[in-house]
């Protein structure tokens, strides 16, 4: 007998959390190949992912974790309280957290290899804490939520993940936004293969 189908909202949530994963496993993998042979940083391509990390989860993946799914758990399952604060917690920092990386990231280009070793220290610090937050909510709070959530939430919570299309995440046949395929062109580019594109590291 065939499982029944997870609900769109978890199916969009691993999804992201997988391409958003594969990017921050990588990215540092990637400056310390480039440190390593001497190759210039294409600050162009790392732009571009910070800039995605802002543009999706930051604005769009995590506001309706913390508005629209964590609230209904909360009220059914007081003991992920402390877990739910946790990861709120997270969701507000997340932005300027963004933000000094942007900001590292732009002092390294225009101030030369005498930042660079911030921005890596900073970038190894970011993608650490991310990469557990996103296992925190694997681990902790999705299987609670499939066990716990009928289906009017469901349909609600799946009506509204199901309205944004992160481009990195091609999923129920849907084309990536026009608007956004120049940015996931050169992600992928820069990502080496299996994660992307370009030449593997």
């Amino acid at each position: 007998m065939n499982a029944a189908p997870l609900p769109l909202t978890l199916r969009v949530i691993r999804a992201e959390h997988d391409a958003l994963a594969a990017m921050l496993r990588t990215l540092p993998l990637l400056l310390h190949e480039q440190r390593r042979t001497g190759t210039p940083p294409d600050f162009a391509a790392l732009r571009a992912m910070l800039f995605y990390v802002d543009e999706f989860p930051e604005r769009l993946h995590h506001p309706k974790e913390s508005e629209l799914l964590f609230p209904r758990l909360r009220a059914l399952a007081p003991g992920l309280r402390h877990v739910l604060d946790l990861l709120d917690a997270d969701h507000a920092q997340g932005e300027r957290a963004i933000r000094e990386l942007q900001h590292s990231l732009l002092a390294w280009e225009q101030m030369g290899e005498p930042r660079r070793e911030k921005f890596e220290q900073q970038l190894g610090v970011y993608c650490s804490r991310y990469l557990g937050h996103m296992r925190r909510e694997e681990v902790d709070v999705l299987p609670q939520a499939l066990k716990l959530l009928g289906p009017k939430d469901w349909a609600e919570l799946d009506e509204a993940f199901g309205a944004h299309q992160d481009p990195l995440v091609l999923w129920d046949g849907r084309a990536v936004d026009a608007a956004y395929a120049p940015l996931r062109e050169r992600i992928l580019a820069a990502l080496p293969v299996p994660f992307g594109w370009g030449a593997a590291a």
